[in-house]
């Protein structure tokens, strides 16, 4: 029994590594005196691997230097460099939030467009598994399952993170349907009295004119 269950564990494993986006690779056209930003949410202590390559509009010969800016959720830059053509970005998030990538050329570049390829991984699709294999001596199927067993610890995280998020989303709309059945009471209550009040008045006034 034993020999059936590992290859259908491996087989699940392996399309459930399948769905799980690891890195992206993405083309941007770069107008001469604009800026184009890529985002991404990513959470505290994961590492992110990138890869830059500036190519001229026409995607023959190497395009112009631009700058390039890297900044955390809270603003402050994880990396910039300026007059760049391709570079590797290596960085271990500090803070869960969104990153930004930004790219634009100079003002000497003012009818010239460029296009930039980016390569960008985060969390396991940076390892450098054939370290991994060399260090813990993993060969072949051995270093396949722990590719898989980080894709499934990763997923894990992840549905624990959605899991919180939807936790304090249901909290919030609680405290709001609280504080709104509260307030749907106090105004119920308020219009009671005020037409009590008005009821009151009118009786008094008629009484007065002694229509009543």
């Amino acid at each position: 029994m034993m020999s059936l269950r590992i290859p259908a564990l491996f087989l699940i494993v392996s399309s459930m590594g399948l769905l799980l986006p690891l890195g992206e690779s993405i083309w941007l056209t770069l107008p001469p005196l604009r800026t184009k930003c890529v985002s991404e949410e990513i959470q505290n202590g994961v590492s992110v691997l990138a890869k830059y390559n500036v190519i001229s509009a026409d995607q023959i010969g190497d395009g112009p230097a631009i700058t390039v800016k890297v900044t955390s959720p809270s603003g402050s830059n994880i990396y910039r460099v300026e007059n760049a053509t391709d570079d590797w970005i290596e960085f271990n998030t500090t803070e869960a939030g969104k990153y930004l990538v930004c790219f634009w050329m100079g003002d000497y570049h003012q009818d010239e467009e460029a296009s930039v390829y980016l390569d960008w991984k985060i969390g396991i699709a940076t390892r450098d598994w054939d370290s991994v294999a060399k260090e813990e001596k993993l060969l072949g199927v051995e270093l396949e399952l722990r590719k898989q067993e980080e894709i499934v610890e990763s997923i894990h995280e992840k549905m624990l993170r959605l899991m919180g998020r939807e936790m304090e989303m249901r909290v919030v709309i609680e405290t709001i349907h609280a504080r709104v059945t509260t307030f749907s009471i106090m105004s119920l209550g308020i219009n009671i009295v005020v037409s009590a009040l008005q009821l009151w008045y009118l009786k008094r006034y008629f009484r007065k004119k002694k229509i009543i």
